[in-house]
């Protein structure tokens, strides 16, 4: 299978960012998209909403329904997943896409934040997780994809913003153990991570502004990654912790300049990509 031709995709913080992009590239193989975030009304600073991502949706050749949905509330996911089915006819692919992020040491975290990015990050992972399930195992090829990181568990990624690793590597603990867990079910569950810092406004707040995003890449790589992982067969490929390009490779891509922001800048890599994890291609600046 290489098309998401009539799947229908449950995309958790895809008002904008690497969630819309995956869903836009799934809307041009003509799947259905519920956009379920929080964002319904225009935030001051973070561009898109649900309802600005389902027009883009549409225009892309797909399906959209937006739904504005906090993941730290069961009731609202379950509401949201019962709509997807009830509206699209199935629930095929789930992506764990939301995230809440404070890049603060122990004195500088507050636990009001520490509380919001664990219930965001690890327990809305786990919950969105399990309450799709039920909806999973009706379909065809089913898959679960969380976006955070290999379980490289070092020091470094730790020192300097405790609470938002221990949150971020929450998320891939869950793909580790439903992994197992869903093995059985034949639904694949899958972790996916960018090798470079993407550009997306969430970067540009929080890094160093335009000086990080000119070092990024797109978040079409992780779009076009994600595409592929759901054409995997779901009873074969799971458990997996992928690096965007590596797995992009290994599948055959070898053209990664389309996804430079800037070809005279030398690309800035990421948190939590393993020491031992080769890019395929340089990230020097192109000269």
């Amino acid at each position: 299978m290489q098309t998401l031709a009539g799947k229908t995709l449950f995309i958790t913080g895809a008002s904008r960012g690497i969630g819309l992009a995956i869903a836009l590239r799934a809307a041009r193989d003509g799947a259905n998209v519920t956009i379920a975030a929080k964002s319904s009304e225009p935030h001051p600073k973070l561009p898109g909403t649900i309802f600005t991502a389902a027009e883009e949706i549409e225009q892309a050749g797909g399906k959209a329904l937006p739904l504005a949905v906090d993941i730290r509330f069961e009731e609202q996911v379950a509401d949201a997943l019962a709509k997807t089915a009830e509206t699209f006819g199935s629930v095929d692919i789930v992506v764990n896409n939301a995230s809440a992020i404070s890049l603060t040491n122990s004195q500088n975290t507050d636990m009001k934040r520490f509380d919001l990015m664990h219930q965001v990050n690890a327990r809305g992972t786990f919950m969105v997780s399990k309450l799709a399930v039920p909806f999973l195992s009706k379909a065809d090829n089913p898959h679960i994809l969380a976006l955070s990181p290999p379980l490289d568990m070092k020091e470094k990624w730790f020192a300097g913003h405790t609470a938002y690793s221990m949150a971020k590597f929450g998320m891939s603990l869950a793909v580790l153990g439903l992994a197992g867990e869903l093995r059985a079910k034949k639904i694949a569950v899958n972790a996916l991570w960018p090798r470079t810092t993407i550009a997306t406004s969430a970067i540009k707040n929080l890094l160093g502004g335009d000086a990080v995003m000119q070092a990024s890449r797109t978040a079409d790589i992780l779009a076009d990654a994600a595409h592929m992982i759901f054409c995997k067969p779901s009873a074969d490929f799971t458990g997996n912790f992928l690096i965007d390009d590596s797995f992009l490779w290994e599948n055959g891509v070898r053209d990664f300049d389309c996804y430079r922001v800037n070809n005279d800048v030398d690309l800035m890599q990421d948190f939590f990509v393993p020491d031992d994890s080769v890019a395929p291609v340089p990230l020097k600046a192109l000269k």
